[in-house]
């Protein structure tokens, strides 16, 4: 399946495929934000897709690709399982804490879970 822009819970999600091409530079982010532009207000990216450096926090690479979707006002959602990186770093678990408070960068476990947050967003 490519990339593809859905409506979840009323609301457009360029839902990316998670055997799409990796994100690993701060251009790739931008790509998905241009994507973004053709309907979507959120992007769900698999957090299979997101390079290794984006949860080890000392890279910046995290900060770099969320600020990207901030200056944009794009919604980004981190979709999958991160528990094993969470496991490795407090201020990663910190930082998906935080990110949840809110309303612009979310990480979720799956696609169901992204649809609930979205509805309560309204």
């Amino acid at each position: 399946m490519p990339d593809e822009i859905q409506e979840r819970a009323g609301v457009p999600v360029l839902v990316c495929d998670p055997a799409g091409p990796p994100v690993v530079t701060e251009q790739d982010a931008l790509d998905l934000v241009g994507a973004a532009f053709l309907g979507a207000q959120v992007v769900a990216v698999p957090a299979s897709r997101l390079d290794p450096r984006f949860f080890s926090l000392g890279t910046r690479f995290a900060g770099d690709v969320m600020q990207k979707f901030v200056n944009y006002r794009v919604r980004l959602a981190v979709v999958g399982d991160i528990s094993a990186h969470l496991a490795e770093s407090s201020a990663l678990r910190a930082l998906v804490h935080e990110a949840n408070q809110g309303g612009q960068i979310w990480f979720v476990p799956d696609l169901d879970a992204l649809d609930t947050r979205l509805r309560a967003a309204r």
